[in-house]
């Protein structure tokens, strides 16, 4: 009954009609300053265009219609509150076109047909008004629409902005401005914006960011004019939060945790013992002289993508030094192996403030690129404090995460505009890095889509396939606590129809192997640890990889692969290094750390979904025994697999464009 209340005509005519007399009673009391002087005129001597202003500084919009006969259209988003607004726009004689907005329940909420009517409009004569950022956000970011109607249309984009002395701005995405009365008003109206009609969308791009700064400008202008401070300005934008005080001040006063936090990590195998001081940022070693690159990458993943880049830089920057940080054993493990010669490895500082700056003391490095996920506080304020680049590189973040960031601005903003680029890997995940405020962000791609796969030692292969004798295998890769006794039950299941079955398990984690042999051995399975050397047999149900470096072994051992992480709510692993080498792709549902790769390859028939253990069951025992199926799927994920690369050469290109020239070399005359 309420809604149907608050949606009725006469209720939307009795509140628009307050609304309106409010606008006027501002107006009225408030000294007008306008900038330049004659407004109508700057304004109408480039009729028709498009007028552009912030979305939360619209208020007094209306009032500012010229008196002049033109025709004036306001373009107004599809939101709950649209047809309020829409009846105080006409009571001021604007007419409107209804637009886009993103929404809980549409992604797209008509933004081709107002598109249309905002050209046919602009074709026709009409000036046409609309806010350059659109719901839900992020606040302060010209969306690509109104520099692409700029485009079509031919028309100026003109930036203008209405502030007061006095506000009240309400806590929405925009931070939605009250205007008061008795106030000192500034209307601005900046320079006008033409986009070259193009389809290239690098052109579109630059008009987008033509727009955004002059909107800026012309904002700013407009509060130094009344002597306010706009309430989205930088200072205020990035003043921390209370999340983010609190944790500052919480690993402040975490040193005496540190010490027994690292030696327990040690007894469960994730720290060397001998190299605890590099947590505390003591260094290692002496840092090299010239351009430093920091790359950091939490573990083998993330260090797996890294390596590509770096080994890009050390060959063709010879003149260049690299520093590679991780957190875990297995990353460190794997860069001894994998760095290539000069490259420099230490584990990160824990992300307390003192460890940071002692380490940032150190090491002084030129350009800094995060992978992925890694946005430790300290470790990012600390880093852009030195003003040092900060590059977050094929940056994604799971759906959880993003609300958690979404909900805490006060932590978000201040951290996540400390980023110069945003280098993300999917169009949906760098719209989602600029909602948090990151000052640029843009799509590129998934690296691990063009890193090359784990290593295989064809040794180690030859001898496991002989071990085996033949027996049908399959693999459940990167597990993690709760999956094993699922994939223990399947393995039950499958044995009905394949009786001699052998399964594979790979732990994300090698030092639960034991762990996993005990709970494995408790459902009644024979298992075989290869940490321990263990003899493979006829009547062997389950062999735990647990070792350090040879995941690529048992990808191109197993033609069948259930990727973990999966059948837990952990957000699954990444698919792609199984594909490169061979194996068919099976994942559980819970795969949002992963969600492009995994939608792509399961719409395509690359990789199937499976729930639980009956399911996994079947659809193993379907692609071991249908070998056509089976080659099939595999064909359609290497597909889309090389569909999906190219990140590689647009995310060196970006890191290029932070290096020194290169010294040309000195040749004796």
């Amino acid at each position: 009954m309420l809604k149907r209340l608050l949606e009725s005509e006469p209720f939307i005519a009795f509140v628009s009609a307050l609304a309106s007399g409010y606008i006027r009673l501002v107006f009225r009391t408030s000294t007008l300053v306008r900038d330049p002087a004659d407004t109508d005129t700057k304004l109408f001597g480039q009729h028709p265009q498009v007028l552009s202003i912030w979305h939360g500084q619209f208020m007094m919009l209306p009032i500012m219609k010229p008196k002049r006969d033109a025709v004036v259209k306001a373009m107004v988003s599809r939101h709950g509150d649209a047809e309020l607004i829409g009846e105080v726009l006409r009571r001021f004689g604007m007419e409107l076109i209804r637009g886009a907005g993103a929404g809980k329940r549409k992604r797209n909420r008509g933004g081709a047909t107002a598109m249309r009517e905002t050209l046919r409009a602009l074709e026709s004569g009409a000036t046409v008004v609309m806010t350059a950022d659109v719901p839900p956000g992020p606040a302060r970011r010209a969306g690509s629409g109104i520099a692409t109607i700029g485009a079509r249309s031919g028309r100026p984009v003109v930036p203008h902005a209405i502030a007061t002395s006095r506000y009240i701005a309400l806590p929405t995405w925009s931070a939605l401005t009250i205007n008061l009365p008795f106030s000192k008003m500034a209307y601005v109206v900046g320079e006008p914006v033409f986009v070259p009609d193009t389809e290239d969308q690098d052109e579109i791009e630059k008009g987008r960011q033509a727009i955004e700064r002059a909107l800026a400008e012309t904002t700013a202008r407009a509060y130094a004019l009344v002597g306010a401070t706009d309430p989205l300005s930088a200072e205020e934008a990035l003043k921390p939060g209370l999340s983010l005080k609190t944790y500052r001040l919480a690993t402040k006063l975490a040193a005496p945790v540190a010490p027994a936090l690292l030696a327990w990590r040690t007894r469960k195998g994730k720290e060397e013992p001998d190299r605890h001081p590099e947590r505390y940022g003591i260094a290692s070693g002496p840092r090299p002289p010239g351009f430093l690159v920091w790359f950091h990458a939490a573990s083998v993943g993330e260090t797996n993508a890294a390596l590509p880049l770096i080994e890009h830089i050390v060959k063709a920057r010879p003149d260049i030094r690299v520093l590679l940080t991780t957190a875990t054993v297995t990353s460190a493990r794997l860069a001894r192996t994998r760095l290539p010669q000069g490259a420099i490895h230490q584990y990160v500082p824990l992300d307390r403030s003192v460890y940071v700056e002692r380490f940032l003391d150190h090491w002084r490095p030129d350009l800094a690129l995060l992978v992925e996920s890694e946005i430790w506080p300290n470790l990012v304020l600390e880093t852009k404090a030195r003003k040092v680049p900060l590059l977050l590189i094929n940056a994604r973040m799971s759906p959880p995460s993003y609300k958690r960031w979404r909900r805490r601005p006060g932590l978000s903003r201040p951290i996540f505009s400390a980023f110069d680029l945003v280098l993300a890997q999917s169009e949906r995940l760098a719209e989602q890095f600029a909602q948090l405020g990151a000052p640029k962000s843009m799509a590129v791609g998934n690296l691990k889509a063009d890193a090359p796969p784990p290593p295989v030692n064809q040794a180690a292969k030859a001898d496991l396939a002989a071990a085996f004798w033949g027996r049908p295998i399959w693999l459940a890769a990167s597990t993690h606590p709760g999956e094993d006794e699922i994939i223990g039950a399947a393995h039950a299941q499958i044995k009905k129809a394949l009786p001699d079955i052998a399964t594979i398990i790979v732990p994300r984690h090698p030092e639960r192997g034991a762990a996993i042999a005990d709970r494995l051995r408790a459902q009644g399975l024979k298992v075989v640890l290869r940490s321990h050397g263990g003899h493979i047999d006829s009547g062997t149900d389950i062999y735990v990889g647990d070792t350090i470096g040879e995941l690529g072994v048992f990808y191109a051992l197993a033609p069948v692969a259930f990727i973990g992480g999966s059948l837990v709510k952990h957000g699954g692993q990444n698919p792609v290094e199984a594909i490169k080498l061979g194996a068919a792709v099976l994942a559980g549902p819970h795969v949002h750390n992963f969600r492009d790769a995994y939608d792509v390859l399961v719409k395509a028939g690359g990789a199937g979904t499976v729930e639980d253990a009956d399911s996994l069951a079947r659809a193993v025992i379907d692609l071991l025994q249908n070998e056509t199926a089976r080659h099939e799927m595999y064909s359609r994920a290497e597909e889309r697999v090389t569909a999906m690369s190219g990140a590689l050469p647009r995310t060196q290109d970006a890191i290029d464009a932070y290096l020194p020239e290169k010294v040309p070399l000195q040749h004796a005359s």
